[in-house]
Parts: C-alpha cells; sequence; structure tokens
C-alpha cells in the first residue's frame, strides 16, 4: 500500500490527502513528526519537510506540488490540473497563490505561530505575526468569495487542484477557529460544498492532542 508522511494540519499534506481521495487511489498515512529529523525521512527527503509519498514500488516524491503534478499524470482518471492549457495556467497560477502568498500571509502569521512553533520547540508565538495573520485573512476571503461567484468552482467549470489547495489551507485554519465564515458568504457556501465531498471526511475526523477543533468544524452545515 502506497504511504503518505504527512502531520495533520500540514496544508500541504492536506491538500495531497484531497487529491489522493478525489482519484480514489488507495493510500496509508503516517504522521511525521519533521522536527525530530529523523536520518530515514531525511535521506527520503533531505528538505525534512511533509507530505512526502512512497509509492507500492518504492518510488519516492517530495513535495506537495510534485506529488499532485505526479498523481495527475500516473492516475489521469479524473483530471485536477484542467485540460486545456489555459485551464492549466489558472489552476497552477491559484494553487501558488494559496501555497505562496496565502501561507506567507496568513497561514505562517496564524497556524505556525500558534500551533506548529510550540510543537517545534522555536519559542512563544509573536503577537504582531498574529494580528498581521488576522488582517491579511480577511482580503483573501473576499479573493476566494470573488472566484466563487463568478465560476463555478475556483478555477473554472470543474473541481481541480486549486479548490483543493484553498481547502487545505482554509480548513487547517478552521481548526484552529481562526477563519471567521461570516466574512464572506460566497467563500462559506463553496467552503460547504467543499467539506460535503466524501474526500473530506477524514480531514474533518482529524483530531491533534491537546486541541479540540471548534463544533462547526465537522459540521457539514456549519
Amino acid at each position: 500500500m502506497r504511504l503518505l508522511f504527512h502531520l495533520p494540519l500540514s496544508p500541504f499534506a492536506r491538500k495531497v490527502r484531497l487529491a489522493l481521495a478525489e482519484k480514489r487511489i488507495p493510500f496509508d498515512t503516517r504522521i511525521e513528526r519533521v522536527w525530530e529529523r529523523r536520518e530515514d525521512f531525511l535521506a527520503m527527503n533531505p528538505a525534512c519537510t511533509v507530505p512526502v509519498l512512497v509509492e507500492d514500488n518504492g518510488l519516492t516524491i517530495a513535495d506537495s506540488n510534485a506529488i499532485c503534478e505526479y498523481l495527475d499524470e500516473a492516475y489521469p482518471d479524473m483530471p485536477l490540473l484542467g485540460r486545456t492549457l489555459a485551464e492549466r495556467a489558472e489552476v497552477r497560477r491559484l494553487v501558488a497563490w494559496f501555497d505562496g502568498k496565502f501561507h506567507a500571509e496568513v497561514g505562517m502569521n496564524l497556524l505556525y505561530e500558534k500551533q506548529m512553533k510550540r510543537l517545534m520547540g522555536r519559542g512563544n508565538p509573536d503577537a504582531s505575526a498574529i494580528r498581521a495573520g488576522y488582517a491579511n485573512l480577511r482580503p483573501h476571503l473576499e479573493y476566494v468569495g470573488w472566484l466563487a461567484e463568478t465560476r463555478p468552482w475556483l478555477a473554472g467549470t470543474s473541481l481541480t487542484l486549486a479548490d483543493l489547495a484553498a481547502a487545505a489551507h482554509l480548513s487547517a485554519l478552521d481548526y484552529i477557529g481562526d477563519v471567521d465564515w461570516s466574512q464572506n458568504e460566497a467563500a462559506k457556501d463553496w467552503y460547504a460544498r467543499m467539506k460535503s465531498r466524501p474526500s473530506f471526511r477524514p480531514l474533518l475526523a482529524d483530531r491533534v492532542s491537546g486541541l479540540t477543533p471548534p463544533e462547526h468544524y465537522a459540521n457539514l452545515d456549519f
């Protein structure tokens, strides 16, 4: 059975978990505490980050985008990167937006400061960073809402990796209660559609020791 090394609240690992589930590819998961820097894991991924996917034949792939590109090429049923060149360009643009801009402006200021920093033994949360994260989240929610209002799915007419990336980042923040969904109804409605997909059920069942999600986290109707 293929194996995915992950952390429950890693948005990058969540994106890959969603991609595998949408493609109906069976896999097992193993939590990798990257801050422990295990030698065996470093041999698989010298960057010492999750996710890392190990295929049945031993093929090892690190980095969420490398994994998702591989999955779309190796398992072309249910394409997640779009069908035309224009669609694929837009999907990649939005994936880069959420994995890069959103993560830097919101995720690092909230999820990292409030959760990961403590686990990694890197000191106390930075209050100014947390304030910046909350301030940055609003325009990002507005952008998600605008995309959801003007297109059937974020990148166009069908569900793609752009939706999975956005939902992965937002779901990790939602677990720690940091998303005020009342700020944008269109974004909330899109996320409710995402939460209702079978691929999302394992994420909604995630529980992190010592950290209980808000009641609405696993509630499909908020």
